[in-house]
């Protein structure tokens, strides 16, 4: 009879249980036992964040060897593991997270923990598979200089971020992925790999409880008593006026920008009401204001949108568009009007109205999947937001006010001190 229960769809207090592991590794699990897979997710406080200069692109190197072999599989072991099965599993890293994520048939889901503990426990970084990485990193990196999108984005975090761990591009350089060592790597794994601070989601055919006890059999036993935690991130300096940057990438048929300011943070109480915003200005419908005034009406952009990136430390609200070179101031001066209108006179009561419908109808689509409920847990953790976020979720939405949205956007947009990059010919 248990397997027919239908769930309901927002995940809360009743169906989210959340448990710490003897090591203090936090588990959240919720069961639907409508699909018989199970999706899980997590991450470890292992980022950029913890790189020097010199070795910028570290954090990322480490997260994409742990599954190149471990003390107990090779590389190609592991994969013909997973592929035998249809499962998947994977690592990525962020600034401040190095994350993982996997999924399997429930039958198949003590070999998806086998392996993740395995990878996260004991990488052995073998030199071939190591090389072979690095060879592709760099590639990627070379493909990224020569991407006009990519170099606008990485100036403007630069300069947005001057002097703050975020001006830096997680994937580093050239120069600094060269210089990174196994000896690096093995010593990078060693100080900040470990249970203090690490959260797992587990969605799906599965008791909650039981799901608990699996993760306590293959990872309650991990400790690293010398586990290094997070810096504390230095204070943010905001421009003082508008500055401005174009990369010179000769040969290209577009240019791209990007045009912002810091955002809120994902905690911050104004988050709703910036998003909301932003969706108006250039999000909703055909990319919202921005992309109607530059591309629909005007011609200008080959895309043209805002978005507001929000997390643990300072956020970034951006506008973005990729022109035609010879398009390009003109582009900029009808963006900077468009943010001077936006913070003049704000949002209509249509248009706030829509967004707000957008956001509640949209939320069950994104929490139909395993891997959707699992990335939602996991956001409930990251930024302390309660287990009856997704109860309380409409009421925020729904008490956004037109005079919150424009006082929001008159705290974070000053069109007199914006940070503008270009790259193109």
């Amino acid at each position: 009879m248990k397997k027919n229960i239908i769930k309901p769809s927002l995940p809360g207090t009743k169906d989210i249980h959340r448990a710490t592991l003897s090591n203090g590794i936090i588990v959240l699990a919720r069961s639907n036992f409508n699909s018989p897979s199970i999706s899980m997710g997590g991450y470890v406080p292992a980022g950029s964040i913890f790189e020097s200069d010199e070795k910028l692109g570290l954090a990322d190197f480490v997260s994409s060897s742990l599954m190149r072999g471990t003390q107990m599989r090779t590389f190609d072991a592991i994969y013909n593991e997973l592929e035998s099965v249809g499962a998947s599993m994977g690592f990525d890293s962020g600034v401040h997270n190095t994350s993982f994520g996997g999924r399997s048939l429930v039958e198949d889901f003590p070999l998806l923990l086998k392996l993740l503990s395995e990878s996260l426990q004991a990488p052995t970084f073998p030199k071939n598979e190591i090389e072979t990485l690095r060879a592709q990193i760099l590639t990627g990196l070379a493909i990224r200089a020569q991407d006009t999108s990519d170099m606008a984005a990485m100036a403007f975090d630069r300069m947005l971020f001057e002097g703050h761990p975020y001006s830096r591009p997680a994937d580093g350089f050239v120069e600094t992925v060269q210089s990174i060592t196994r000896k690096d790597m093995k010593e990078f794994h060693r100080r900040y790999f470990g249970p203090r601070g690490m959260v797992i989601a587990i969605v799906g055919a599965i008791d909650p409880k039981k799901a608990v006890e699996a993760l306590e059999n293959v990872l309650g036993g991990w400790q690293v008593p010398g586990q290094v935690g997070a810096p504390e991130l230095p204070a943010h300096k905001p421009v003082k006026k508008t500055v401005r940057h174009h990369h010179v990438l000769a040969g290209k048929s577009q240019s791209d920008l990007v045009i912002g300011m810091i955002g809120p943070r994902r905690r911050d109480p104004e988050y709703y009401s910036a998003s909301l915003g932003n969706s108006v200005l250039g999000q909703f419908g055909m990319m919202g204001r921005i992309g109607e005034v530059v591309r629909e009406k005007s011609g200008l952009a080959y895309y043209a949108s805002s978005s507001l990136n929000a997390g643990t430390g300072p956020g970034s609200w951006e506008v973005s568009a990729g022109v035609n070179p010879r398009n390009l101031k003109q582009a900029i001066d009808l963006i900077e009007k468009e943010l001077r209108r936006f913070v003049k006179s704000g949002v209509t009561k249509e248009e706030l109205a829509d967004s707000q419908a957008n956001y509640i109808g949209r939320l069950p689509l994104s929490l139909e999947s395993n891997n959707g409920v699992a990335g939602a847990l996991l956001n409930i953790e990251r930024y302390d937001l309660g287990l009856d976020f997704y109860q309380r979720y409409e009421g925020m939405v729904r008490g956004v006010t037109r005079d919150e949205v424009l006082e929001t956007a008159r705290k974070y947009i000053d069109p007199d001190r914006l940070v503008i990059s270009t790259a193109g010919p």
